[in-house]
């Protein structure tokens, strides 16, 4: 009968830890897959840890990594040390890809920074004075679209055909109309636009304008969406070639293209970033 009770009072224990121990596992959540995002903060950064929850409902962790330059961004994800990364738009991607030799594409485009015009004491294109000086920024792909952003205007007039593809600069302008069109480092703009006299212009980038204080809202013009600029310079979600459709990926994207993302967009940064899609 000793035997029989301690047998039975063994396989009781023993069920009883198995039994435990199933219900220990069962109550484990899973593992949530990691997506690592290299990012710059403003907006990037932000726009990024807005989706976080929804992701993570989905079984995601999103991981955001934040970068202070253009550069680290995509070499850590050349090196596998992320799986995205979130900061730049293509033709700056084309050119990393060509000085470096990586295989980055974009997965998708999400936002544009317009490019805005504002007016010190003026309050629509059509009230600009005659011969008003109008600052611009000199580099690259900031004359051109500031220069593209004039002409969408009528301010100035281009060649037939101009586009931010092609590029275009104060050289190219075939009427300046009478304007005193000047080009400034682009980090500098919006301090000189700032110090300018009465009647005076000048083309921001938004993320400048954003940091200088300046509502896009109130800028006299942006870019159009739908035009040449800011088809171009859409700022996207890049990859390694052939992740462009992996499951993270497609994840990611999915969060970001919402509704409740392009209102976050529109509510936060007022008009100084607009989604794209």
């Amino acid at each position: 009968m000793k035997i029989k009770s301690f047998a039975s009072a063994f396989i009781a224990a023993t069920l009883s830890v198995l039994a435990l121990t199933g219900c220990n596992n069962a109550s484990k959540p899973a593992e949530k897959t990691v997506i690592k995002v290299g990012a710059t903060s403003t907006p990037h950064g932000e726009i990024l840890e807005y989706i976080k929850e929804d992701l993570a409902e989905q079984g995601y962790d999103l991981q955001i990594t934040i970068y202070d330059d253009y550069v680290l961004p995509n070499k850590a994800l050349a090196d596998g040390e992320l799986d995205a990364n979130y900061f730049q738009h293509t033709p700056y991607l084309d050119s990393y890809n060509k000085s470096n030799g990586t295989d980055l594409v974009s997965a998708a485009s999400i936002h544009y920074e317009p490019f805005g015009l504002y007016g010190n004491g003026v309050d629509s294109v059509k009230n600009v004075a005659a011969g008003a000086s109008i600052v611009i920024p000199a580099d690259d792909s900031n004359e051109t679209r500031a220069l593209l952003l004039l002409a969408q205007e009528g301010l100035i007039t281009l060649p037939e055909g101009a586009n931010a593809v092609d590029g275009v600069t104060t050289l190219d302008i075939v009427d300046d109309h009478g304007f005193k069109i000047s080009t400034v480092k682009a980090d500098t703009v919006a301090a000189q636009f700032n110090n300018s006299d009465k009647g005076s212009l000048a083309v921001i980038n938004g993320n400048y304008a954003l940091a200088a204080g300046l509502n896009a809202k109130e800028a006299l013009a942006v870019e159009d969406a739908s035009g040449s600029a800011a088809q171009t310079y859409a700022n996207i979600i890049a990859v390694r070639k052939g992740e462009e459709s992996s499951d993270k990926i497609n994840a990611l994207i999915k969060a970001l293209k919402t509704d409740n993302v392009k209102k976050y967009i529109d509510e936060t940064y007022k008009g100084a970033v607009i989604a794209i899609f």
